[in-house]
């Protein structure tokens, strides 16, 4: 059972590997941190795995002080993420297939974080790399297209006015901006058409950017709740074995 630590270790780093591949370079707030954990379980599943072979109580002890360390900062991580993602959600327009974010709808952590100066600057620089809202203008181009689209969070933000500003498509690139806005949005007067201006200054796209963060650390903390009841169980088998260890120390003496 105790090398079953060493393949659940690999699991995580798979999980982690994953994550990697699905999300871009400005998505990947929590992949390096699931792979640093598989690999720091893979070395603790090491030491309790010579331990229980040698039968030897001190390893055993030192695998059992940091898988319990380790169970500790999963339970901890994985109530905090769930406190930080229980607020936030997308709001239906009437004529739109997707939905619009509003940041003051997300906790205070995700405020704080997207609100950091030098984090959005960063952010910013990777979305406008990122080319996701040029992609938009390549997949749907007809107007008609457009308006039928399922917009990602960061597209409905980030690569678009707020519709509540009422300008006027004119295709998935394009927006009239004569027309004086109907809200007094601040969102409406930061966008602009420029590919790397579009409304990456606005609130809206920090609330996409919100959604985005909120779904992935959701995804990793019901990963991590199953992960910690697989671990509390080989943490048992450890318990059983440094028991066992420990009398059989006993009877050569």
């Amino acid at each position: 059972m105790l090398f079953n630590g060493q393949l659940l270790a690999i699991a995580v780093a798979i999980f982690g590997v994953w994550m990697s591949t699905h999300h871009d370079g400005c998505r990947k707030s929590l992949t390096l941190p699931v792979l640093g954990l598989g690999g720091f379980i893979f070395l603790v599943s090491m030491i309790g795995f010579l331990g229980a072979l040698k039968k030897n109580a001190i390893l055993l002890w030192i695998y059992l002080i940091l898988l319990c360390m380790i169970l500790v900062a999963i339970l901890v991580f994985t109530v905090l993420a769930f406190i930080i993602t229980n607020n936030g959600s997308g709001h239906n327009v009437s004529g739109l297939r997707y939905k619009e974010y509003q940041l003051k709808d997300y906790s205070s952590w995700f405020l704080k974080q997207l609100n950091n100066t030098d984090n959005w600057k960063r952010l910013k620089s990777c979305l406008v790399k990122s080319e996701d809202c040029n992609n938009i203008a390549k997949q749907y181009k007809t107007l008609k297209q457009y308006k039928m689209a399922k917009l990602t969070p960061i597209e409905a933000g980030c690569c678009r006015p707020p519709s509540e500003c009422g300008y006027p498509v004119v295709n998935a690139s394009y927006y009239d901006l004569s027309f004086h806005p109907v809200s007094s949005n601040e969102d409406c007067k930061l966008y602009k058409n420029s590919r790397v201006v579009k409304c990456y200054n606005c609130d809206s796209c920090k609330a996409g950017v919100a959604q985005y963060m909120k779904t992935e650390w959701r995804v990793v903390a019901i990963f991590n709740l199953a992960l910690f009841v697989v671990l509390s169980i080989i943490y048992f088998v450890g318990c059983c074995a440094r028991r066992n260890a420990g009398r059989t120390r006993q009877s050569k003496v």
